[in-house]
């Protein structure tokens, strides 16, 4: 099984449900993409958290650079391992 899992990493919660609803549109996805708050290490301030949407993409048909310039257009950008 090749699970291949992509990881948009978002400025704030409005960014990350925007692109969310994006993903969704344009790549017809079956699934909404999930939206995780990730604060950032040391700080307990709400305000300093990143947002990702986390996209299961088990057949590996996602588009890289299709993500990274929907990221890149709500100040976000795509995971790399």
């Amino acid at each position: 099984m090749n699970d291949v899992r992509h990881v948009l990493v978002l400025p704030d919660r409005e960014a990350a449900e925007e692109v969310a609803a994006t993903l969704e549109e344009r790549l017809g996805l079956a699934e909404e993409p999930e939206l995780v708050r990730d604060a950032l290490a040391g700080e307990d301030d709400a305000e300093d958290a990143q947002w990702l949407v986390v996209l299961e993409d088990p057949p590996a048909v996602c588009d890289p650079a299709l993500l990274e310039e929907v990221a890149a257009a709500h100040e976000g950008w795509l995971e790399r391992d």
